[in-house]
């Protein structure tokens, strides 16, 4: 396979998530600190041959300001991928299933000490 996941996840939450250009990302460069943003990185998984299908266990971090907006944000983002993502077609994957690995939990950044709330998901797909 040569979908990206993180990419893939990307696209999909910028298309439900009402954030300024930018704030959904796989990567933190030109990030400024105080900035409302929700960081998505690959976390490993595994190829299923037989189905042709991958499997990816993708995280999410959600920095905010506001601690009451930050796990607001990181339970919509949980939502959109748990319930909202299987069946989606993106980033030229079909989207089989979406099951959740960690929920949530309160993670202040020990640098910046900006809210962070991270949680993780285990995607199934197959290129299309």
């Amino acid at each position: 396979m040569t979908v990206d996941p993180v990419a893939l996840v990307v696209e999909y939450l910028r298309r439900g998530l009402p954030l300024r250009p930018g704030a959904v990302t796989g990567d933190l460069v030109g990030r400024e600190p105080g900035e409302v943003t929700v960081y998505v990185e690959h976390n490993g998984g595994f190829r299923i041959v037989r189905h042709r299908a991958d499997r990816a266990d993708v995280e999410y971090l959600v920095l905010h300001p506001d601690r009451e907006g930050a796990a607001g944000l990181a339970y919509r983002v949980r939502e959109l991928l748990l319930e909202g993502l299987p069946g989606v077609d993106v980033g030229g994957a079909l989207v089989l299933d979406v099951a959740d690995v960690d929920t949530p939990k309160y993670l202040p950044d020990l640098i910046s000490r900006e809210h962070c709330y991270r949680g993780e998901v285990a995607i199934t797909y197959i290129e299309e």
